[in-house]
């Protein structure tokens, strides 16, 4: 009997023992184990925002063009082109008479044909005198007076060929040119008609080349830059998708109430055609208010504050609350940023720094 006891003794002292090591086992990473908080975010809101696209309408013009005038008054003597017609660079358009052109430039030729005789003359004579002179014939004086009048006649000669330069150029100026190759747009003045100077007479236009001007109020002026993307509807089949163009000038605001200003919008290539009404679509955009969840915010000795939740690891974040919205509340903040994530339930148990596990 006495042999059969000790072996029972032995298994339930080592059974028992090894129960209790297992449960030694199991209890360290318990106390040794991060302490996590259970949490629930929200998403911090605001930032910028795009409002209602506004559309502005515009007409569809080439972006080289010019409106041609003469330089003198005239009778349109001749028209060398007809609307629409295709012209070159130097191509004649019109011509202009003016009775007064000819007979000038010819008596400035006159005048500078006489002066350029006196002058060789002048240089002869003193040429002359100063052989003269070495030899004792002439005195100094009449030497100085006969190069006095050679000098005269020399800058005389001058102011005449200017003279007959101005009145060629003005004779030249009777003839209209294109100044690059494009269409004729309109024609203003008809053969025969009198045409002042500076009077429009001839419009035309490049093909190379589109752009559409709009007029905006000038708070609109700061939703735009050059460079910027603008959709553009043709007016004619708003079904069509937008051309997308291209900001190239901003006008300036002034002080003058209710003025609106322009924006140019250049063009693809072959996309619209000159004349053809559009519109022009500007997105303003504004920054809304930054806003968190009512609940989220904490009162402490240093104000007011947040949790913010990046990384599983959370960050108290000082606030400065401005108004109360609904369930949530606008804040003053350089640190939040829209689509941060900030702890509104379980705040009681945390603390800066710890880990979190969002339900």
């Amino acid at each position: 009997m006495t042999s059969l006891r000790i072996p029972v003794a032995l298994i339930i002292s080592a059974v028992f023992g090894f129960i209790l090591s297992g449960c030694k086992a199991n209890d360290t990473p318990e106390t040794s184990g991060e302490h996590v908080v259970s949490v629930r975010v929200s998403e911090v809101t605001g930032g910028e925002a795009q409002e209602i696209t506004l559309r502005f309408s515009g007409i569809v013009r080439s972006t080289q063009r010019a409106t041609l005038t003469f330089q003198i008054n005239g009778t349109l003597k001749e028209r060398a082109v007809e609307l629409g017609q295709t012209v070159a660079a130097g191509d004649v358009l019109a011509r202009a008479y003016n009775p007064a052109l000819e007979p000038a430039r010819d008596s400035a030729k006159a005048k500078l044909d006489e002066l350029n005789t006196r002058y060789d003359q002048a240089k002869r004579e003193w040429e002359r005198s100063s052989r003269l002179h070495e030899r004792g014939v002439v005195s100094e004086q009449n030497l100085e007076q006969i190069a006095a009048r050679r000098d005269s006649l020399r800058a005389s000669v001058a102011t005449a060929q200017a003279s007959l330069a101005e009145a060629t150029q003005l004779l030249q100026e009777s003839t209209l040119r294109a100044p690059f190759a494009g269409r004729v747009e309109a024609l203003l003045v008809e053969k025969d008609e009198f045409v002042a100077a500076g009077q429009p007479v001839v419009r035309m236009s490049s093909p190379e080349g589109k752009e559409v001007e709009v007029r905006v109020p000038a708070y609109l002026l700061g939703h735009v830059s050059l460079d910027q993307e603008l959709p553009v509807w043709s007016v004619q089949n708003r079904s069509e998708a937008p051309v997308v163009g291209s900001v190239v000038e901003i006008a300036q605001a002034g002080a003058i109430r209710g003025e609106l200003h322009s924006v140019l919008v250049s063009l693809p290539i072959n996309t619209l055609d000159a004349g053809e009404p559009v519109e022009v679509g500007i997105t303003p955009k504004r920054e809304s208010a930054i806003t968190v969840p009512l609940l989220s915010v904490i009162r402490s000795a240093d104000g007011m504050t947040v949790f913010r939740v990046r990384e599983g690891v959370a960050r108290r974040v000082p606030i400065q609350v401005e108004r109360v919205v609904g369930e949530r509340v606008v804040v003053r903040t350089g640190e939040l940023e829209p689509g941060d994530q900030v702890v509104y339930a379980g705040i009681t148990r945390l603390a800066d720094g710890d880990a979190v596990e969002v339900r």
